[in-house]
C-alpha cells in the first residue's frame, strides 16, 4: 500500500487554499466618505451554486483518514503501546497550537486589563470559533487506531451508524427547530469522511471501475439537488449574509453527500494517474505546504485582518487608487502573499515548542491524561475564549486547562523510560 499519495497532499492544500480565499471574501471592506466600512458579503444565487463546487473542506478529513491509516500501520508494525502513538502524533500539534494560544491569550488579556473586558471576552469567543477544526482533528487523531481497526474488520458497516447519526441529527434539528443540535453532527459527519479516507488507503474509490465512480457521483449529485429543492436544505454549501444557515458548519447530510462526491472524484483522478509521480522539485514544496497547513489555518484570519487594514491605510494615503485597493480580489491576492511569506516564518518559532521524544517509552497514564487534557482545553477555549482576567473566570479555566494539557503531553513525550 502506498505511503505517500501526492494527490491526497494536493487535495489538502487545495482545501486550505479555498478556506483562505473564502474567508477573505466573507466580509467586504470599502471606504465611505473617508471612513472604512465593513459589511458581510451577500453574493447571491450564482455563488450559492458555485459553492457546491468549491467547498472542498470534507476532502481535508478524507485526506486525514488516509494519512492516519499510514501512521497507524507503521505504529502497529512497531509493536509500541498506544502512548507512543499519542505522544508521537500529538506532540507535533503542540508547536502550532501552543504559539497560537500564547499570542491569542496575550491579546485578549491585554485588551481586558486595558478596560475593555466585555469587548475582549466577546471577541475572544467569536475568534475562537475557528478552533472547532482543531478539536475535531485532535479527536480523530486519537481515535485513528480504533477507526482503522474497525474498517479492517467491518468495512462499510462502520460507516452506516455514522451516516445514520448524521440523518438523525438533521431530523432532530427539523423537529425541534433548535439549530444548536446541528453541532452534534461534528461527531458523525467528519468521522464518516475520515473513514472514507481510511477506506481510500485500503483500495476503495481509487480501484473502483470508472463507470461505478461516475454513477456514484451522478446519483449523489442528484441527492444534493433533492435535499436542497425537496427537503429544503440550505441552498449554499457555506454561509453568507444572504444564507445565514448553511450546510458546512455545522455539517449536514448535504455536505456529507458532497464529501462522498469529492472522494469519488479523487478516485477518478487517481485512476487517471494525476500527481502519481512528482519529481523532487515539485514533491518537496508539496510536502512543506502540507506540514504548514495547521499553521496556515490558525493564522489566516489575522493575515486577513492585517491585509485589510493595510489596504485601507494605503487607500487613505492614495485616494486615487481606492477602486483598485478596495477591490475584493486585491485583498485575496494580498492575503495569499502574506500567508505564503509569513507562515513559514511563524513555523520556525513553532518548532521550538515541539518536544523531542525521549529514548524510551512515554508514561502511559501521563500520555493519556496529557492528550485528553490538551484536547479538552482546546475545546474549552473554543467555547469560552482565552482571556486571563478575574472578570471572565470561565475563559481563565479554559486557558489553564489547555496549558495543563500542553505541559503534561510535553512531559510524557520527553520523560521516557526504557
Amino acid at each position: 500500500m502506498p505511503e505517500r499519495n501526492h494527490l491526497i497532499d494536493l487535495a489538502r492544500i487545495a482545501s486550505m487554499l479555498i478556506v483562505v480565499v473564502f474567508h477573505s471574501l466573507l466580509w467586504q471592506v470599502s471606504l465611505v466618505d473617508g471612513q472604512p466600512l465593513v459589511v458581510p458579503w451577500a453574493p447571491g444565487p450564482v455563488w450559492w451554486a458555485i459553492s457546491w463546487v468549491t467547498t472542498i473542506i470534507p476532502m481535508f478529513f478524507v485526506a486525514a483518514g488516509y494519512a492516519n491509516a499510514v501512521v497507524v500501520d507503521k505504529w502497529r508494525a512497531s509493536g509500541a503501546p498506544y502512548a507512543d502513538f499519542l505522544t508521537l502524533r500529538g506532540s507535533r500539534l503542540l508547536g502550532p497550537m501552543s504559539l497560537f494560544m500564547i499570542v491569542f491569550t496575550l491579546i485578549g488579556t491585554v485588551v481586558a486589563w486595558a478596560g475593555w473586558l466585555p469587548e475582549a471576552s466577546a471577541l475572544s469567543r467569536q475568534f475562537a470559533q475557528l478552533l472547532w477544526f482543531a478539536v475535531v482533528y485532535q479527536l480523530l487523531l486519537a481515535a485513528a487506531p480504533v477507526a482503522v481497526w474497525l474498517h479492517d474488520r467491518a468495512g462499510a458497516w462502520v460507516m452506516l451508524p455514522l451516516l445514520a447519526g448524521v440523518i438523525g441529527v438533521d431530523v432532530a434539528v427539523r423537529l425541534t427547530g433548535d439549530l444548536e443540535w446541528g453541532w452534534v453532527n461534528l461527531a458523525f459527519a467528519w468521522p464518516l469522511a475520515h473513514q472514507w479516507g481510511i477506506a481510500y488507503h485500503r483500495g476503495w474509490f481509487r480501484t473502483w471501475p470508472t463507470g461505478r465512480l461516475l454513477a456514484a457521483i451522478s446519483v449523489a449529485a442528484l441527492g444534493i439537488v433533492a435535499l436542497v429543492n425537496w427537503a429544503h436544505y440550505p441552498p449554499a454549501a457555506v454561509a453568507w449574509a444572504d444564507v445565514l444557515v448553511a450546510n458546512l458548519l455545522p455539517p449536514t447530510l448535504a455536505i456529507v453527500v458532497l464529501g462522498f462526491i469529492q472522494t469519488c472524484v479523487l478516485g477518478l483522478l487517481d485512476r487517471a494517474g494525476v500527481a502519481a509521480r512528482l519529481d523532487e522539485r515539485a514533491a518537496g514544496p508539496v510536502r512543506l505546504a502540507n506540514a504548514l497547513l495547521l499553521t496556515a489555518y490558525l493564522w489566516h484570519i489575522p493575515a486577513i485582518v492585517v491585509s485589510a487594514g493595510l489596504l485601507v491605510g494605503l487607500a487613505l494615503l492614495v485616494p486615487a487608487a481606492t477602486p483598485i485597493l478596495m477591490n475584493p480580489l486585491t485583498l485575496v491576492v494580498l492575503v495569499l502573499v502574506v500567508v505564503t511569506v509569513v507562515i513559514p516564518l511563524i513555523a520556525r518559532v513553532e518548532v521550538r515548542f515541539i518536544p523531542k521524544p525521549g529514548a524510551g517509552r512515554p508514561p502511559q497514564a501521563l500520555a493519556l491524561a496529557g492528550y485528553a487534557l490538551f484536547a479538552a482545553g482546546t475545546w474549552a477555549v473554543w467555547q469560552l475564549g482565552a482571556v486571563l482576567h478575574p472578570g471572565d473566570l470561565s475563559a481563565v479555566v479554559a486557558v489553564v486547562a489547555f496549558a495543563a494539557g500542553v505541559v503534561a503531553l510535553h512531559r510524557a513525550t520527553t520523560r521516557t523510560s526504557t
